[in-house]
Parts: C-alpha cells; structure tokens; sequence
C-alpha cells in the first residue's frame, strides 16, 4: 500500500514503519525514517538531519540531498549530496549489512566511527576534485566507503587504508550502484567502468575489537 504524506518539517515521519510506502513532496523534518524496519519511503526533494536513524531494514529514496545516520540495516539511495557526518555510526550483523549511496559529494567527517555497512559516494559532476570533505572516515573501524574518483583525499585518519578497488573489491558495491542508476536514471555502466578507492579500517586499529561488526 502507498500512503502519500503532505507534510513540511514534521519530524519522525515512518518511525518504525515496517511494511508499505510513503511519498513525501514536502521536506520532512529530522529522523526521517527512524527505525524503519522494512518500509519504503520515497522523498521528491531534499530531507533534513538524521534520516534513517537507526533503521534496521527497508529502503530510502531521496530525489535531492540528505544524511544518512547510524543505520543497521536497509538502504538509503540519495541522488544529489550530502551534508556533514553522512553514515555516521553504522553498523552491521551477519545478514544485515546497511547501505547508503549518494550521487554527488559529502561534506567532512564522512563516516565517522563507522562500525560496518557500505558507503558508496559517486561524486557525479565533482570529477575534478576529490568527492567529500575532511576527516572522511574518522573514528571508523569496520564496514567500507568506496569514492568514485582518481583523487585520494589526503587528509585520511591513521586508522583508515586505502587503495584502488578492483573487480573483487566492486563485488559488494556493484548491486547498489546499479540499484541507484536504475533509481535516479544514472549510467550503471559508465559508473561501474569508473575508478574507485576503496577505505577500510586499518587493521592495527585497536578500537575495532570493542564493536560487533559481523
């Protein structure tokens, strides 16, 4: 069932919402589908702080720009950017493995204290320069972030490693690229045949034995 919402700042629109589908037009407020287990919301414009808060499963859609925050399972797909401190504290547990794609560029702090899940940043129209902002990856020990570039940001954490991704590498993020091309009306192919750096913890970290990541 579709429910569309006409609503405008309200915050916690689809807490918990664990089957169906809501259409915002309007830009909702913070915690946008907080807690979603299992859900569908789709959103024609930008949405605010904190979208998917804690959600466990389900499926975020945001024709605009938006964050995704402190998921544990499902998928945000964002088509634009997104601001500060995107996939902050994800977090992951054997099936469930959350996701969050953006179209364009983040802003700093990138996954911050990111305990598992994938990130996937595209950086469509930023090609000339790297696709997110400082400090991408602070705190992170465990999940990965993949930037679609040829510009390796260089002012990574010590706790984080990157390199060039290779096919093996782009087996986890190929599904969900496809899945936002077929989203947004993206190029899956073109995107796929792009280079990409793969961030992971760095092994020596060691905070990362204090989490449950898989």
């Amino acid at each position: 069932m579709e429910e569309k919402v006409y609503a405008l700042g309200e915050r916690y629109i689809g807490a918990g919402l664990s089957e169906g589908t809501i259409v915002l037009d309007k830009v909702p407020g913070n915690a946008l589908g907080a807690y979603l287990d299992g859900g569908v919301i789709e959103v024609h414009c930008n949405a605010q702080d904190a979208t998917g808060d804690t959600m466990n499963d389900g499926e975020i859609s945001v024709f605009g720009s938006t964050a995704g925050y402190a998921m544990r399972g499902g998928a945000i797909y964002v088509r634009d950017d997104a601001g500060y401190r995107a996939g902050i504290h994800m977090k992951e547990y054997k099936e469930k493995v959350p996701a969050l794609v953006i179209g364009g560029r983040t802003g700093s702090f990138l996954g911050e204290y990111q305990a598992g899940g994938v990130i996937v940043v595209l950086g469509i129209g930023s090609e000339d320069r790297q696709p997110v902002g400082n400090f991408c990856g602070t705190g992170m020990h465990g999940g990965r972030i993949y930037l679609r570039t040829e510009h390796l940001p260089k002012d990574l954490p010590e706790q984080v490693s990157a390199r060039k991704a290779d096919e093996s590498d782009m087996a986890a993020a190929a599904p969900l690229i496809r899945r936002w091309a077929e989203k947004f009306g993206g190029d899956a192919k073109a995107l796929l045949a792009s280079s990409y750096y793969l961030l992971t913890p760095n092994t020596k970290n060691p905070y990362r034995q204090l989490y449950v990541t898989n």
